[in-house]
């Protein structure tokens, strides 16, 4: 059965325990956790973990940073995912999202002095994460990505070959696409769900369902009875998380989209 979640994250306006309560009231199935500006420490994450527990909802993933870049930074790169694999051992999180973010070079041979340490760091904190039960997984992400097309998911997925790293799907972000940089505008020559989402969908376990403009009440970025026809074709029984990125583009409350997209996804997921 495809489960429902929604992101969490520390910001201005909304605590993680708000979030975990306006996830408890949608019935959502479960909580997906950003590990960037959240309290590590023992007590806070079992605190967590037990709002989660009498809330009835799962943990998701956790989000974790990079893995390319400037080599001088290399190191601690290393050093933070490391620490984001014991956040998400503790947590329990179901899989550590990971990210290849850095601007794409202008040359094969600039892009190609990255790309091998990136998959030698993918290949090592994968090894890290499988000493600690933890599941890796490779999101797709636009606005200067080692990671924005089809191809260049598929070739990390290959090239670092680890049974415990696999692909979370974005639906928004990939090159040209409506979500990507800037919003709302695309590629006409790109076509996001044959270019994108059917060649890497066989590999997702987990799914980021971007909600651009909800507010008539169905997603008008994005298909999504084409994404779950897709999804559905290679059997996809994981969890969808919804994350938004509504920018000026709606008319009501970010707590009426959140209402509006889980309906949506409902009805959608039903009738797939």
């Amino acid at each position: 059965m495809i489960k429902l979640s929604t992101m969490a994250r520390e910001t201005p306006t909304a605590t993680i325990e708000q979030v975990v309560e306006q996830a408890r009231q949608l019935q959502l199935d479960g909580v997906d956790f950003h590990l960037s500006g959240m309290d590590r420490s023992v007590e806070y994450i079992n605190h967590v973990k037990r709002l989660c527990l009498k809330s009835g909802l799962n943990i998701g993933y956790a989000g974790a940073g990079s893995f390319v870049g400037l080599p001088e930074d290399r190191a601690k790169r290393m050093e933070q995912g490391r620490a984001d694999v014991d956040a998400a051992a503790l947590l329990g999180a179901q899989v550590l999202r990971v990210f290849a973010r850095h601007k794409w070079p202008s040359t094969v041979e600039e892009q190609e002095a990255l790309w091998r340490p990136m998959i030698e760091d993918f290949q090592a904190i994968a090894d890290y994460a499988a000493q600690r039960g933890v599941m890796i997984a490779l999101q797709n992400h636009d606005n200067g990505s080692f990671a924005m097309t089809a191809d260049q998911v598929l070739r990390i997925l290959r090239e670092t070959e680890r049974d415990n790293f696999s692909f979370l799907l974005d639906t928004g972000q990939w090159l040209g696409a409506i979500g990507s940089h800037p919003r709302g505008e695309f590629d006409p020559n790109i076509d996001l769900y044959k270019d994108y989402l059917e060649p890497t969908a066989p590999f997702a376990t987990y799914v980021r369902a971007k909600i651009y403009k909800i507010d008539s009440g169905v997603e008008e970025f994005i298909d999504y009875r084409r994404v779950l026809e897709i999804l559905r074709g290679v059997n996809f029984n994981g969890t969808i998380g919804l994350v938004f990125e509504l920018g000026e583009f709606n008319s009501c409350s970010h707590e009426e989209c959140m209402r509006l997209a889980a309906a949506h996804l409902r009805e959608v997921i039903a009738a797939s």
